[in-house]
C-alpha cells in the first residue's frame, strides 16, 4: 500500500493504518454487541483512522474531524462504554507510533493528539445523548399512546360489556363472595319481579328457594371457597309476589390477580315452562292416561327402591288385584263403559289407601298392584287386600248400568333384604292365579311350599314335548279278569313317565297337564299304536289268548273328527285284530254326544272295536240317552267298589252294594258287560261275584306291570 501524503512532506504509514484498525476492531468486537461484520466493521474503523490521520498531518483543525467520527461511532451503534474508552486511550502515542511513525517528531503533533481526543469524545457524548433524547422520546410517545389505546380499549370493552349486560335477554347477576349483590340487568329484574335498584340492596340467600337454599348455599361456599371455578344447576327463585320460578343458573367465580375469590357472575334463564311440560310429560310417561294412577314404570322404579337397598331393613307387600269377569263386561256393554269402571275402581283403591300413603298403580288391563312398604305382619298386608275387595265389591252405578263386581287379589310379604323385584311379581302373579282358581272374590297368601309345586309342575309341562320326542313314555298294563273263572280276558293300557331325573312318574301327575296343553292328543295316539303293538304281539304268540287291550281316548282325542282314522290307522298298520281293541271314554265325554261326536262313536263301533264309559256313576248320566250309545262295556267307578270293604258291613257299605248292583242290573238290561276297578280285597270280589258282576281290575288281581309280566302270565295261566 503506498503513503498517504500529507503537507510538510510527512506521510501516514498504510500498513500501520490497517494495524491500528484491526486492533480497534477486535477491540470493539470483545467489548460488546457489534451489529456488524468483522470485515464491515474493520472498513469503518480504517476509515475513521485514515480520517483522523490526514486531519493530523494537515492544517485542518482536529477538533471537528474528531467529533464527527465520535458520532460516527454512535451511529453505527458502537456504543458500549469500553469502546471509547479504548478509543481515546489509544488515540496518543500508539497511534502516532503505528499510524504516524514518519512524523513522529513534528512539531505540536502531541497538542492535535490531545485536542482530537478530547473532541472525539465530546463528539461520542453529545451524540449519545442525543440519541437517548430520541429513545426516550419515542418511549414516552410509544407509553402514552399504549395509554391512549388501553384507555381506549377499556372503554369499548365497557360500552360492550354493558350493552350486552344491558341488552341479554337472560338474567345477569353480579354478586360479592358475601352473596351481596352488586349489579344486575333488566332481564334479570323482570324476571324476578323487583326494580334494578332494589335488588342491588338485597342479598341473594333472600331470593333462593326454601326447598334448595341449603344445597345452592353448599354449592355457593364450594365455589367462593375455589373447589369450583363454575357450576350449573336448575332451581327456584322467588319472586318478588311470592311465587317461584325455574331457573337455569350458571354461576361463574372471578378472582383476583393473586387467586383470591372476588366475586361471582350468575347468569340465569326462565325455564319455568320448559320445567312445567318436562314435569306434565314425565307425569305422563309415569301414570297411566285412563286412571291417573301410577303405572307400571313407576310402580317398579318404587318397588326397585325399596328392595335393591344393600341390608335395607323391614318388610315390604304386594297386593296384585284384577277384577272378576271384566272381559265379559267390556264385550257386553262396551269398551266405553268398562273403561269408566276402571276409572272408578281405580279412585276407590286410591281411597281406600289413602290415609296410609300406599302407592296404587294400574298395570294394565284390569290389573291393578298395591305396594304396602313399612309393615310389620302378612296380617298388615291382609288387611290391606280386604279393604280393597271391599271397596271393589260396593255397587258400581256406570251411566244408567250397576254391575256387581269382585276382585281377586294374590299377596305377597317378604323382608326387604334378599329379595328381588322380579321375585316379589313373580310370586303375586302366581297367587293372584291361586285366588282365581279357588273362586274368585278371595285373596290368597303366597306360599312358597305350593309355589315349589307349582314350579314342579310347570316344569313337568314344559317337558312333555321333548319326552314324548325321546321316548320317555313307556306303557303298563293292568289285567282285567273274569270275576267267574278268574281268567286274564283283558288288560288296561296305562302310561307312564320314565324320568331321567325324577325316576318313573305315574300319569297322576302329568295327564292333566298333557291335557291344558293340548300334548294330549300326540301324547294318546303315541298309547293307542303302541299298544296295539303290544296286544298283537301277544296275538301272535299267544292266539288262543284272545286279550283284549283297552285304551282310554281323553275328550279332546275323542271330539276330533280325525280320531277314526288315527284308530283305523294304527290297526292296519300293527295288524291287530279290530275285535282285540277297546277304547275307553270318561261318562261326561260320552254322555250327551249329540251331532258329529255321536256319529264319531258309531263310525269307531263300526270299524269293529269295543267301546267302554269309563268310571261309570262319577257323572251325570243319561240313562235314557245311554242305550243309544254303541258301547260294549261300562267301568263301575272306583269310589263304589271301594264303598265294599267291610266284612260287617255298615250301612255306607250297604248303600254302595245297592248302587253297584242298580248299575250292574241296568248294565245288564242294557246287554253291556259291566267291569269293577280298583278291587283290593277278596270281600269286594266275593261281593261284585255275588252281584253278577262280569269282570274286575285292582291289586287284588296284580298291578300295572309292562308287556313283559304280561307276557309271563300269558305263558304260566296258572
Amino acid at each position: 500500500m503506498a503513503a498517504v501524503g500529507a503537507s510538510g512532506g510527512d506521510t501516514v504509514d498504510p500498513a500501520g493504518a490497517q494495524r491500528y484498525a484491526a486492533a480497534w476492531t477486535r477491540a470493539v468486537r470483545r467489548l460488546g454487541f457489534v451489529p456488524l461484520s468483522a470485515a464491515e466493521t474493520e472498513r469503518l474503523l480504517l476509515g475513521h483512522t485514515l480520517r483522523l490521520a490526514e486531519v493530523l498531518l494537515s492544517a485542518e483543525p482536529p477538533a471537528a474531524a474528531a467529533e464527527e467520527v465520535g458520532r460516527s461511532l454512535v451511529a453505527a451503534h458502537l456504543t458500549e462504554p469500553g469502546v471509547i474508552e479504548w478509543s481515546i486511550r489509544t488515540l496518543g502515542e500508539r497511534f502516532r507510533t503505528d499510524v504516524l511513525a514518519a512524523a513522529a517528531g513534528r512539531p505540536g503533533l502531541d497538542e492535535r493528539l490531545a485536542v482530537m481526543r478530547g473532541a472525539l469524545a465530546a463528539g461520542f457524548a453529545r451524540a449519545l445523548r442525543e440519541r437517548t433524547f430520541v429513545q426516550q422520546e419515542g418511549i414516552a410517545r410509544a407509553m402514552w399512546q399504549a395509554r391512549d389505546d388501553a384507555e381506549a380499549a377499556l372503554r369499548d370493552s365497557e360500552a360492550r360489556f354493558r350493552a350486552v349486560f344491558d341488552g341479554a335477554a337472560i338474567g345477569i347477576g353480579i354478586a360479592g363472595v358475601d352473596g351481596t349483590i352488586i349489579d344486575v340487568n333488566h332481564a334479570f329484574a323482570d324476571m324476578l319481579g323487583y326494580p334494578v335498584e332494589e335488588l342491588r340492596q338485597l342479598n341473594v340467600a333472600s331470593l333462593f328457594h326454601t326447598d334448595d337454599a341449603a344445597g345452592m348455599w353448599e354449592l355457593y361456599q364450594e365455589l367462593i371457597e375455589g373447589k369450583h371455578d363454575a357450576a350449573r344447576v336448575q332451581k327456584r327463585y322467588y319472586r318478588k309476589d311470592g311465587s317461584a320460578v325455574w331457573t337455569d343458573l350458571a354461576v361463574s367465580l372471578i378472582r383476583h390477580d393473586d387467586g383470591r375469590p372476588r366475586f361471582t357472575v350468575a347468569v340465569v334463564e326462565d325455564i319455568t315452562e320448559r320445567y312445567e311440560l318436562q314435569q306434565r310429560l314425565r307425569f305422563q310417561a309415569l301414570h297411566d292416561p285412563l286412571t291417573g294412577l301410577p303405572n307400571r314404570t313407576l310402580f317398579f322404579d318404587t318397588l326397585a327402591g325399596l328392595v335393591e337397598q344393600p341390608d335395607a331393613p323391614g318388610r315390604v307387600g304386594v297386593c296384585f288385584l284384577d277384577l272378576d269377569g271384566f272381559k265379559a263386561i267390556n264385550d257386553s256393554l262396551g269398551h266405553a263403559l268398562g273403561d269408566r269402571l276402571l276409572v272408578m275402581i281405580a279412585r276407590r283403591l286410591a281411597d281406600c289407601v289413602a290415609d296410609q300413603g300406599y302407592l296404587v298403580a294400574r298395570m294394565g288391563g284390569d290389573e291393578f298392584v298395591i305396594l304396602v312398604d313399612g309393615v310389620t305382619a302378612v296380617q298388615d298386608v291382609i288387611a290391606v287386600a280386604e279393604s280393597a275387595l271391599a271397596a271393589v265389591a260396593a255397587p258400581v252405578h256406570v251411566g244408567d248400568q250397576q254391575l256387581a263386581v269382585s276382585a281377586s287379589i294374590g299377596i305377597v310379604d317378604s323382608a326387604v333384604a334378599g329379595t328381588s323385584v322380579v321375585e316379589l311379581m313373580k310370586a303375586a302373579d302366581a297367587t293372584l292365579y291361586w285366588a282365581k282358581a279357588e273362586g274368585r272374590d278371595r285373596w290368597a297368601v303366597y306360599d312358597p311350599e305350593r309355589s315349589a309345586r307349582d314350579t314342579a309342575r310347570s316344569a313337568l309341562a314344559a317337558g312333555l314335548p321333548l319326552a314324548l320326542d325321546r321316548g320317555e313314555f313307556v306303557l303298563h298294563y293292568q289285567p282285567i279278569v273274569s270275576l267267574l273263572d278268574g281268567r286274564m280276558l283283558a288288560v288296561e293300557a296305562l302310561v307312564r313317565w320314565q324320568h331321567p331325573e325324577l325316576g318313573l312318574i305315574g300319569p297322576d301327575r302329568f295327564i292333566g297337564l298333557a291335557e291344558e296343553t293340548g300334548l294330549i292328543v300326540r301324547l294318546g295316539e303315541w298309547v293307542l299304536r303302541q299298544a296295539c303293538r303290544d296286544a298283537q304281539r301277544w296275538h301272535t304268540d299267544f292266539p288262543d289268548a284272545g286279550l283284549v287291550v283297552s285304551v282310554n281316548l281323553a275328550a279332546r282325542q275323542a271330539d276330533r273328527p280325525a280320531i277314526v282314522d288315527t284308530v283305523a290307522d294304527a290297526l292296519a298298520s300293527t295288524g291287530l285284530p279290530a275285535e282285540l281293541l277297546q277304547l275307553e271314554l270318561t261318562e261326561s265325554a260320552v254322555m250327551g254326544s249329540a251331532g258329529e261326536p255321536l256319529r264319531t262313536l258309531h263310525r269307531l263301533a263300526a270299524l269293529g272295536v269295543r267301546l267302554a264309559v269309563d268310571d261309570f256313576g262319577t257323572g251325570y248320566s243319561n240313562l235314557a240317552y245311554l242305550r243309544r250309545l254303541p258301547i260294549t262295556c261300562l267301568k263301575l267307578a272306583g269310589p263304589f267298589v271301594e264303598g265294599i270293604r267291610g266284612t260287617e258291613p255298615d250301612d255306607a257299605d250297604h248303600r254302595d252294594e245297592r248302587i253297584v248292583d242298580a248299575l250292574v242290573r241296568l248294565a245288564h238290561a242294557l246287554e253291556l258287560w259291566v267291569t269293577a276297578e280298583a278291587v283290593e280285597t277278596e270281600v269286594q270280589a266275593e261281593r261284585l261275584r255275588a252281584l253278577r258282576c262280569d269282570t274286575a281290575q285292582g291289586r287284588l288281581f296284580g298291578p300295572p306291570g309292562p308287556a313283559e309280566s304280561i307276557v309271563a302270565r300269558l305263558g304260566d295261566p296258572e
